[in-house]
């Protein structure tokens, strides 16, 4: 499975792929940092696999594994083009769900593309750059659809009417996985690859001061995750990326003296 992290510049993508991946991304104080998306390949600890591996002797144990993808930062305009937007929206186009990662910290030394902190405003500039971009992908299908309709191929009838269907959706500002539709509707859109379609976790990075706590910024990040149906987790990108520094027993006395029961990075 491969996962994207998106988000506006300086909103912490990149010290949370270092986190996940201990791969090393480079993290700045400046839009654009990353440009060439960074990819890390992660496998998944399950305990089962020890114990079947010992049942049944085997040689050789080879873990799931998650690909994630550190995407540049997306901004205003993205789907026309702005700040290299095409380049990263197709870099999403990619992935199979979206790890959105949003600022929820307040700090006047980490510059904000839109200058003053605002989680729900951010979550929907990027958002709408990935619903315009869907917009254009669907109408050049639709406009496929109808001319072989039109030339008499009926096979396309359904396919250019849930076009429409998901059009309308698009247009009213909504993203394609919160749409009400059939499973035999959702595998089809899956194979025209748009990118609100993807299953999204919101990601809301803070501060290491509020590590045990959960702000207004945070709870507005819940808030707008539930009403689509969405997973939102709360995280020190941060903490997290000083955490994989440090050894197994170092580490969970780490962990024990912030007053956490586990890292955050457990919930991904």
């Amino acid at each position: 499975m491969k996962l994207g992290v998106v988000g506006l510049p300086n909103v912490g993508k990149s010290t949370l792929f270092n986190a996940i991946t201990q791969a090393g991304a480079e993290a700045a104080n400046y839009p654009f940092c990353t440009i060439e998306p960074n990819v890390g390949i992660v496998a998944v600890p399950d305990l089962r696999l020890d114990v079947l591996g010992k049942m049944y002797d085997t040689k050789k144990i080879t873990p799931a594994s998650l690909e994630f993808v550190d995407i540049a930062g997306l901004v205003k305009g993205a789907s026309t083009g702005e700040g290299l937007g095409n380049k990263f929206l197709s870099h999403i186009r990619e992935v199979d769900a979206i790890v959105h990662v949003v600022r929820c910290f307040d700090d006047a030394n980490i510059i904000h593309v839109d200058g003053a902190i605002d989680p729900v405003r951010d979550i929907e500039t990027i958002n709408l750059e990935l619903i315009m971009s869907d917009i254009e992908s669907v109408k050049k299908r639709m406009d496929k659809c109808e001319k072989y309709v039109k030339a008499g191929d009926k096979k396309y009838i359904a396919e250019a009417e849930l076009l429409k269907k998901i059009d309308l959706w698009l247009q009213s500002g909504k993203c394609i996985r919160t749409m009400e539709i059939s499973e035999s509707e959702k595998a089809e859109i899956k194979t025209f690859f748009l990118l609100t379609s993807k299953p999204v976790i919101y990601c809301a990075n803070i501060s290491e001061n509020e590590i045990l706590q959960e702000n207004a910024y945070v709870k507005k990040v819940r808030e707008y995750a539930e009403s689509e149906k969405s997973e939102s987790i709360k995280i020190c990108a941060k903490i997290e990326d000083e955490l994989t520094k440090l050894d197994g027993e170092m580490r969970a006395e780490f962990i024990k003296e912030l007053g956490l029961k586990q890292a955050g990075l457990t919930l991904l």
